[in-house]
């Protein structure tokens, strides 16, 4: 991890490869010894931030490690790699290759982060604009932070920027009690929202106060903090800034960005190698069908498990959004294979180059997280108006007269079949301690000889840092 820190905080764009970590190359990279001069140099530097985070979603991670390895979702094609397999089948190591991935995407940020926080006051410009860069920068270490406890628990923590392997070397990189991260998360999270504006952002890229609210809501419903989640959940709702989209399909087709649900979100643009993979990912690895322009195979690695398209009601408008089970081949005939239809871009002359927005945080979420907290603080019947407001969406009748433990079974299903292919399912299941029970219960009914133990709620640390650092102690069971 300290050498991937150094490579993270000496160079504000990407490196080229581990053995030359220490190089810095002008006409690619820029180092913070000639940057950060002005506003304009903060706020490139804060797209690039935006830009990293970027990767938890083009390259379809999240889903890997919060859709795949659930009930959600399983691979249907011949040749999966070691890393897909083992998150199918929950059985992870620690040189998987995809936990890596969100492991290194979210230290990088965080670093990245640091470099700006560390350089921005001793800089004179408009202080609403610096207030606004500093909360935006906050908002996204802080998710970072949020993503990294989640997956691994204990993480490092440090606000330093590094200049050399001696300041490195003398710094404390261990692995630091997630309660110790959560409260990083919080204070990160209580300044960012202090000193955001209060106007909405029309740009639905760029974090706003109502966004990072949403966020911190997430964390203290995390912590089984019920009461700040619910007051803070409730102050978005209140401003009235958000809104249901009245048609659940427009949320995931081309054509979705900056709508009145969204409250962050990842844009893309096709033909620039600005795109994500999920057109290649969550459609079926046939090489006959004609769904795509020129009959584009998919590649299968991320589809619905048939207990997945099972579980829709009768009538509930999002399983023809969200899922399909027959793909239309070149000869006109139809082939059973079930496949993902949300975030596809059907139009996309490239697979791994989809144009179509990912929602990071959208408003139907905080209306289901409301009616959580206030469900585990025994207001149930005060619960149902939100919960139902989302099912009013889907087409569906309305729930009444539910106790505290039928409104969880039914809260658990919405958010299951609500989110599908939007990377909250594992960490719904972690946070309400169902994980195991229903995981478990999913491969029995399959027949699969897998488990979720106890240990397996966390992820291994990654192998390369419990190597490059002596500190780094392994997850147990691992």
């Amino acid at each position: 991890m300290k050498k991937m820190l150094i490579a993270a905080t000496l160079l504000m764009v990407g490196l080229s490869s581990c053995r030359d970590f220490l190089e810095l190359y002008p006409q690619h990279q820029i180092s913070t010894g000639s940057f950060f001069k002005n506003q304009n140099d903060f706020e490139k530097a804060l797209v690039g931030i935006y830009s990293n985070i970027r990767g938890l979603y083009s390259n379809s991670a999240v889903q890997y490690v919060a859709e795949l390895n659930t009930d959600n979702a399983e691979i249907q094609w011949s040749s999966p790699t070691t890393d897909e397999m083992q998150l199918d089948q929950n059985g992870l190591t620690s040189t998987n290759g995809i936990v890596s991935g969100m492991w290194s995407t979210c230290l990088s940020t965080i670093s990245k982060s640091n470099t700006l926080l560390n350089r921005i006051d001793k800089v004179e410009f408009d202080q609403a604009t610096k207030d606004k860069i500093i909360g935006e920068t906050k908002f996204l270490r802080a998710l970072s932070y949020f993503y990294l406890v989640r997956l691994f628990g204990n993480v490092p923590i440090t606000d330093q920027e590094f200049t050399s392997p001696g300041q490195i070397a003398a710094s404390d990189l261990s692995l630091k009690p997630k309660e110790e991260v959560y409260k990083i998360i919080i204070a990160d999270l209580q300044s960012a929202e202090s000193l955001l504006p209060a106007a909405l952002n029309t740009d639905k890229t760029r974090a706003s106060r109502s966004t990072v609210k949403a966020l911190l809501g997430k964390v203290y419903l995390t912590l089984q903090q019920y009461q700040p989640a619910a007051d803070k959940l409730k102050e978005v709702i209140d401003a009235n800034r958000y809104s249901l989209a009245p048609a659940y399909k427009t949320l995931f087709s081309s054509g979705n960005n900056n709508l009145a649900e969204s409250m962050l979100e990842i844009q893309y643009t096709t033909n620039r190698n600005l795109g994500n993979n999920y057109s290649a990912v969550f459609t079926p690895a046939i090489t006959s069908m004609a769904i795509f322009p020129n009959n584009l195979q998919g590649s299968g690695r991320i589809v619905p498990t048939l207990n997945l398209i099972n579980t829709y009601e009768a009538g509930d408008d999002r399983k023809t959004v969200s899922v399909s089970d027959s793909v239309r081949l070149i000869n006109g005939r139809k082939s059973y294979s079930r496949y993902g239809l949300k975030f596809v871009d059907f139009n996309a002359i490239a697979l791994s180059d989809g144009g179509v927005t990912f929602t990071v945080l959208r408003y139907a979420d905080v209306l289901l997280m409301y009616a959580e907290a206030l469900n585990e603080l025994g207001k149930t019947a005060e619960a149902l108006p939100y919960l139902n407001q989302v099912r009013k969406r889907a087409k569906l009748p309305e729930l009444a007269n539910l106790s505290q433990q039928q409104f969880r079974t039914a809260m658990e299903k919405e958010r299951q079949l609500e989110f599908f292919l939007e990377g909250h399912r594992w960490f719904d299941l972690v946070r309400t301690g169902r994980a195991r029970e229903v995981l478990n219960a999913h491969y029995a009914s399959q027949k699969l000889n897998f488990s979720v133990e106890d240990f397996e709620l966390l992820f291994p640390i990654p192998q390369n840092e419990v190597d490059l650092n002596s500190t780094v102690k392994q997850n147990p069971g691992y």
